[in-house]
């Protein structure tokens, strides 16, 4: 066993000490429509621009059969029916912008996420809203919807505001080998739920039949990917339980596996129980959760991420990069960044800037995900702002 152990730990120590040495952050100027000038973050060697602003809250990226990059868009953080999903269009290189903005579909109720199927040459757009999973058929290059909605699923639709911890309105969805997955949160803080979909992650078919729980104890799972055949989730802790527990998370999920909440949490590699509920009565699917891949500082808030696979700089390939969306409370100075998620359990800033004070007004944006675009470059969202950065490897 020592024989096996010991180079694999040698490999850790060995890449830890490269990734802390071989790169660093330059800044770089950024100007918005609104005549905002700030400067952000991005490793050596790498640009950023504004590819599309003017949105509204920008959420996440899909792109479609054919090759074009979809988007939700939520308006704003209150519970609204004014939601869209857009597309970003008619690229110019020479900008690094998109030229064309086209709304496919308006009056949406808190769209988060969205999800193309294809299943004998026909096409299916899924959107999950706050309610209700639907999906619409799709042809390419439609620039609106070319059929009525099916509704597949519905959700509960409610819960306690931001204030007290809830309001959990995302509901995130992916698609992987003809099956659905959703991510549902909680409804509070920390509570025991009376509706058993709450604070869970369920498979359905593509017709909504079949419906099974695939893990329970996620309180807030807003990210959700398939990632070479493995279920990868970014969590979010409760709060008051201090400035630093419990640990938000990256972490692989493993089909009928039990992942704390409300009973547990993570901090750092620890799983500890709760005192507000180590005398409650559990469900029988209850059990003690197992240690995150990746545990990230409270108030982090990671939301969505890529894993970087045929990108054309050894820096960012084969690595997970994570949008920590960052705490409400400005003051926390916490996430505000894209990071990248090295092998030794930790991670580093990799776009970053977005925070530059205490207070709201020296917050320059809030990113919600990100999307590999192509060998040299990626794609960042920003909710606040309603900005779409465009980061790029230069030659």
């Amino acid at each position: 066993m020592k024989s096996i152990l010991l180079p694999i730990l040698l490999f850790l120590f060995i890449f830890s000490g490269q990734s802390q040495s071989s790169f660093k952050l330059v800044k770089r100027e950024v100007q918005l429509k609104n005549k905002a000038v700030f400067s952000l973050q991005v490793p050596e060697g790498y640009q950023i621009a504004v590819a599309a602003e003017g949105l509204n809250r920008p959420r996440f990226f899909c792109v479609s059969p054919d090759g074009r990059l979809f988007i939700t868009d939520m308006f704003d953080r209150s519970d609204n029916k004014k939601g869209k999903v857009l597309i970003l269009e008619n690229w110019s290189d020479s900008s690094k912008s998109f030229q064309k903005i086209t709304t496919y579909r308006d009056g949406l109720h808190n769209p988060n996420q969205i999800a193309f199927y294809s299943n004998n040459g026909d096409h299916y757009l899924y959107i999950a809203e706050t309610g209700k999973l639907s999906y619409y058929r799709y042809s390419n290059g439609d620039l609106k919807p070319s059929s009525a909605p099916t509704t597949i699923a519905s959700f509960p639709d409610y819960g306690l505001s931001y204030k007290y911890g809830g309001w959990h309105l995302t509901r995130s969805i992916d698609i992987h080998n003809n099956k659905l997955y959703v991510t549902v949160g909680s409804s509070c803080d920390a509570c025991i739920e009376k509706e058993e979909i709450r604070a869970s992650l369920v498979e359905m078919d593509p017709d909504g039949k079949n419906l099974k729980y695939i893990a329970r104890g996620l309180r807030n799972a807003v990210g959700i990917k398939w990632v070479k055949d493995e279920l990868w989730v970014t969590n979010m802790g409760r709060d008051n339980r201090g400035p630093d527990k419990p640990e938000e998370q990256l972490m692989k999920i493993t089909a009928g596996s039990f992942y704390g909440w409300p009973y547990y949490f993570h901090y750092r590699k620890q799983i500890i129980t709760d005192p507000a509920f180590k005398d409650s009565v559990k469900p029988a699917w209850v059990k003690r959760p197992p240690i995150s891949q990746w545990g990230i500082k409270a108030h982090s808030a990671p939301l969505g991420f890529a894993y970087f696979t045929g990108f054309s700089d050894s820096l960012l390939n084969n690595s997970f990069l994570t949008a920590l969306h960052g705490s409400t409370s400005v003051w926390r100075q916490r996430g505000n960044a894209v990071v990248q998620m090295l092998p030794n359990g930790q991670y580093r800033e990799i776009v970053t800037g977005f925070l530059q004070g205490k207070t709201e007004d020296k917050r320059f944006g809030r990113p919600c995900d990100v999307l590999q675009w192509n060998e040299r470059s990626f794609f960042i969202s920003d909710d606040k702002n309603g900005v779409i950065y465009y980061v790029w490897k230069e030659n």
